[in-house]
């Protein structure tokens, strides 16, 4: 029973010391997970299942499948690449659960955003939907993001705090 205790006292501690030397790593490795995650969502969902549009809407249907294409394989390279990133933390003993998922929300808002701001208004590549009042589809999918956004920061800044304080030494948090 003392054996187990001391045991666990060490891979507790191994994995305090390894989160710390890792948090980047954790932290993008969520950033890219959470990138590809959202990427593909927004791929599935409002390209392949909806048909609202296209990655790329300023040409043909072929053109357009192609850019879908591309779209698709980026995000899913990037969640791949965050998945071989958390197999390797977790090889290590250094998977920090709290600063990943704040990297995991912090990458996906970052994406909706970039997509809502820069994509649908600045280079106007495509919008989320034709032929409708866009308003409200451009206000639930930047708002959302930004909530994204705040939460991962806000999981972060908790999982530096923690760090700080010596909290969470017998948790995954």
């Amino acid at each position: 029973m003392e054996g187990n205790f001391l045991t666990t006292i060490h891979n507790t501690q191994a994995n305090l010391n390894n989160r710390a030397l890792f948090a980047r790593r954790n932290l993008w490795s969520g950033i890219l997970f959470g990138l590809g995650f959202v990427a593909f969502l927004d791929e599935t969902l409002f390209h392949q299942l909806l048909h609202w549009h296209k990655f790329y809407d300023k040409s043909t249907v072929a053109v357009g499948l192609v850019s879908d294409g591309l779209f698709h394989a980026f995000s899913w390279f990037a969640t791949v690449g965050g998945l071989f990133l958390v197999a390797d933390l977790r090889r290590r003993n250094a998977l920090w659960h709290k600063m990943w998922w704040g990297g995991k929300l912090l990458g996906g808002g970052a994406f909706q955003l970039y997509d809502g701001t820069i994509q649908h208004k600045v280079m106007r590549i495509h919008q989320i939907r034709y032929n409708v009042d866009i308003l409200p589809y451009d206000l639930v999918w930047n708002i959302s993001a930004a909530v994204m956004i705040v939460a991962g920061i806000g999981l972060i800044a908790s999982a530096r705090r923690d760090q700080r304080e010596g909290k969470g030494a017998f948790s995954n948090a």
